[in-house]
């Protein structure tokens, strides 16, 4: 068979000049066309209003990639720049006509279009690259082994088995082939990092990890603290074992000693220490299991809001849900209630006393607990004494009108655990408005660099205070009922260092909102936690750890990590540098293990192992690399840097990032044959430029003139910690559209994702956007009415209203295959997400543009065509 030839094209005819422009004069952007007013730092001013792409390329800004391909023999992306029609013409193209009256709508075509004339559409696709690699790797097994290849994405529903290295589920690497030599390294601009996602649940039938007692583990390096693992080599028979995490041997006790075959001890297939990457230690000590705690906003405030009547029953619920017949483990659960307003009231809940009494503590300057027994008792023992002390505090008269603070609260429950000795979940539901102390910092400079860092620092007491709670194990979750968008002091500092939440509610008036608080209070408390974390790092000797990000408090080691509480959704990020030259043949070996109290109070050790190869060809690297990873690396580091860092620096720095990332590959992979018009990606990284742009433009660090302060430290606490599904999907969500004909009864699936652009919304189709953080159902105008009858049981478009709905409960196809999918999505969230409809045309649909991100997002960030585009240009300028 003939191979066709590297990069083969045919020759371009000539490009088209644009309306009254002279054919030989040299191509600009016509004057409708004007620069973009987004910046690009790596362009002058004058560069950024004259577009041709190089001199010696003769192509211009107004040529797009016709062609798209594939390159089998180079294992690129490749895209030829070709001439395009007039841009006065491509307002219309491809959009479809319709005989219904469409209403104006502030999501139009001018958002995808590309202001250098690139289709869209004709680059490459996120949507592609999930359902290629679902065709390739759906309902199949990844063998997960030392040095082994790239794994499938993280939406791919796959089983992922451990023969040696930790699988994916648990830790994913930018790359798994790192460069031999540092200078490789740093030309490359590939960070070299991983992301750990420690207590991350099993999925598809795949195995627990496995436990194995502390006296029958073969024990691992005393030099330097590393665990057993594969990653360790046997010499002399099985009576040393080499460490590659300090380069030193280590003789093996005779108790523990077993002879070795081929280089593997014989009692392999029995000890998971020495055959899987990723395994659990019990160790003998135990100590306290742990508490819940709960803590009640009873101010004059509080009071007026007439909504403690509402949480008190709420928390009655949970608790007789904790204390059923099948619940008997966890009716062992200790339980503490205390209110308070300006001052402190402790109950105590033993059950000796006739009937509980309560404590009043009005010096909280230097709090002091009068009693300790009979503060945290256990819920079999103390529910019917806890449910008539809830049924009474709404009917409290609260003697001041001073508001408590939510700090003083976690103080007094700090104070709490520390004397009873336990970790615990501390829950507070805060009612009055949270005022801004005198010691919080001004949120003045939104929107200057130069000072936007200042707003996601807590202040230096808050900090202290999340300090003392992580010391302790202390998880703080805060529910607030008269949640403030703008002025007042935001809450959420001490709930995310310390493993905890915060959860704003309007009101809990409306159905739909009460709904909400008990989805989320049961999901806060039934969520297995470990508590007292502490994970520790691991890495071969000729590697360090340069940096590490996450939703924690920084300490003064980067290899060792301290928290209060971590869930099995949590991720942290470590960057990585070399020291010296790699061994190729060894390659390189990261451990990550977690030392923690369980809710039992047993004293657990998980570690994961992962075992990479070294390589001295640069292109390795890029071609055993994935977006989605690479995307959520850079999501925890700009996220974390944010604190520090201003935030037009860090959109520069992640823009020139990656285009010199490109420029090397692109100068490491092409030939000769190369023309400078085509655009060249590696295989598994397609999708970075349009995740990256996702990213530069999020409301985080590029905020919008309706972006709140609130919004802004909200968004960036709950994505600095997702794993690399959710970071994946929030940077680019998932759009389903939903069957119209009223034959098709087809449950909506995932392969059937649309790209994120306005252009692939059909005003006569109903589309169900959905992200870790919002979950839309999108109605065209033209949707027709009997589709409007069957799921939303009106048959007229103009009845629609905007705003968080509750599907109505139908008999017929499409409801419940909708219905059942929304559920579906619910059920994975980490938040309760509230559907909300959105009809085309209203106002409110900015909230879709924010979605949209291949389009020109409303706080004026770049389309993902305009980005590709000067990505590229800067590329071939750092070549020449």
């Amino acid at each position: 068979m003939e191979v066709p030839a590297v990069n083969q094209s045919y020759t371009h005819p000539p490009p088209q000049p644009w309306a009254g422009q002279n054919p030989w004069s040299p191509t600009v952007l016509p004057p409708s066309c004007p620069p973009p007013s987004y910046h690009y730092p790596n362009l002058s001013p004058d560069q950024q209003s004259v577009t041709p792409m190089s001199h010696t390329t003769g192509t211009a800004a107004g040529h797009r990639p016709q062609s798209l391909y594939w390159d089998p023999l180079q294992q690129n992306y490749q895209g030829v720049l070709k001439p395009v029609p007039e841009i006065t013409n491509m307002t219309t193209q491809g959009m479809p006509q319709r005989s219904c009256s469409l209403p104006t709508s502030p999501v139009s075509n001018s958002k995808t279009e590309s202001r250098y004339g690139l289709d869209p559409q004709l680059l490459p696709s996120v949507v592609q690259v999930i359902k290629e690699d679902r065709i390739q790797w759906e309902g199949k097994v990844f063998v997960s082994e030392s040095k082994s290849s790239v794994p499938p994405l993280s939406s791919t529903q796959c089983t992922l088995e451990d023969k040696g290295t930790g699988t994916p589920r648990f830790v994913r690497c930018t790359s798994y082939s790192f460069p031999v030599e540092a200078q490789s390294a740093q030309k490359s601009h590939l960070p070299l990092g991983a992301i750990v996602c420690p207590l991350a649940r099993p999925e598809n039938g795949e195995r627990d990890v496995p436990v194995c007692e502390a006296g029958d583990c073969v024990k691992g390096c005393v030099h330097c603290g590393a665990f057993m693992s594969p990653a360790m080599s046997w010499q002399d028979c099985g009576q040393r074992f080499y460490c590659p995490f300090c380069d030193k041997l280590n003789e093996v006790p005779w108790q523990s000693y077993q002879p070795t075959n081929h280089g593997h001890r014989v009692d392999c297939g029995k000890k998971p220490e020495l055959s899987l990457g990723s395994y659990e230690i019990l160790e003998k000590q135990t100590g306290k299991a742990a508490v819940l705690l709960l803590a009640i906003d009873v101010s004059a405030s509080a009071m007026r809001t007439r909504q403690l009547d509402r949480i008190c029953k709420q928390i009655c619920s949970q608790l007789q849900a904790l204390n059923g017949p099948e619940e008997t483990i966890r009716s062992d659960l200790r339980v503490g209630l205390m209110t308070y307003d300006s001052r402190i009231h402790l109950y105590n809940l033993s059950p000796a006393l006739s009937r509980p009494h309560m404590m009043v503590i009005t010096d909280c300057e230097e709090l002091e607990l009068p009693v300790v027994e009979g503060l945290l008792v256990p819920l079999k023992d103390c529910r019917h004494i806890l449910e008539r002390v809830l049924q009474e505090i709404s009917l409290f008269n609260p003697e001041s009108d001073r508001s408590g603070s939510h700090e003083l609260s976690v103080s007094a429950g700090l104070k709490i655990l520390q004397d009873a000795a336990s970790p615990g979940k501390l829950l507070i539901f805060h009612s009055s408005p949270v005022s801004e102390g005198s010691n919080q910092k001004s949120s003045s400079g939104l929107f200057s660099s130069s000072k936007a860092k200042s707003i996601f620092q807590g202040p230096d007491s808050t900090i202290s205070l999340a300090k003392q709670c992580v010391n302790h194990g202390c998880s703080v979750h805060i529910f607030v009922f008269s949640h403030q968008e703008v002025g007042g002091a935001w809450p959420g500092h001490i709930p995310y260092l310390t493993g905890g939440g915060l959860i704003c509610y309007n009101s809990l008036q409306s159905e739909m909102e009460q709904e909400r608080f008990r989805a989320d209070l049961s999901r806060c408390v039934n969520m297995q936690m470990a508590f007292k974390v502490q994970l520790r790092v691991f890495v071969s000797k000729e590697m360090r750890i340069s940096g590490c990000y996450g939703s924690f408090i920084a300490g003064p080691d980067s290899c060792c990590v301290a928290m209060a509480a971590l869930d099995w959704r949590t991720a942290l990020a470590f960057e990585f540098t070399h020291n010296k030259s790699l061994d190729e043949t060894r390659g390189v070996a990261i451990q990550f293990a977690l030392s923690y109290s369980s809710s039992s109070g047993e004293n657990r050790t998980r570690i994961h192992t992962v075992i990479l190869s070294a390589s001295r060809q640069p292109l390795d690297a890029f071609r055993s690399s994935q977006a989605e990873t690479l995307l959520t690396f850079y999501c925890k580091k700009m996220y974390t840097l944010a604190l520090e860092s201003s935030l037009q620096s860090l959109r520069e720095e992640l823009q020139t990032e990656v285009t010199e990332m490109l420029a090397c590959f692109r100068k490491q992979s092409c030939t000769t044959s190369v023309s400078p018009g085509q655009l060249v990606l590696p295989q598994f990284l397609k999708a970075v430029p349009v995740y990256v742009n996702s990213l530069r433009k999020s409301e985080v660090l590029l905020p919008g003139l309706r972006s709140s302060v609130h919004q802004r430290l909200q968004l960036r606490s709950l994505i600095v910690s997702m794993d690399t599904l959710s970071t994946a999907s929030q940077f680019y969500p998932l759009i389903l559209p939903l069957s119209v004909s009223p034959d098709n009864a087809n449950t909506p699936s995932l392969g059937e994702a649309v790209r994120c652009t306005v252009s692939s919304l059909d005003p006569g189709g109903l589309y169900l956007i959905s992200c870790p953080l919002a979950l839309l159902l999108w109605v065209g105008s033209c949707v027709p009415p009997h589709t409007l009858l069957q799921l939303l049981n009106t048959n007229s478009f103009s009845y629609l209203t905007s705003g968080e709905i509750k599907l109505p409960e139908l008999e017929n196809p499409l409801s419940i295959s909708t219905r059942a999918l929304i559920r579906s999505l619910q059920s994975s969230a980490a938040v309760t997400l509230q559907l909300k409809l959105v009809r085309e045309g209203d106002s409110c649909e900015e909230s879709l543009q924010r979605l949209l991100v291949e389009d020109k997002s409303p706080n004026g960030g770049a389309s993902y065509a305009d980005f590709l585009f000067h990505l590229h240009v800067n590329a071939l300028r750092l070549i020449v």
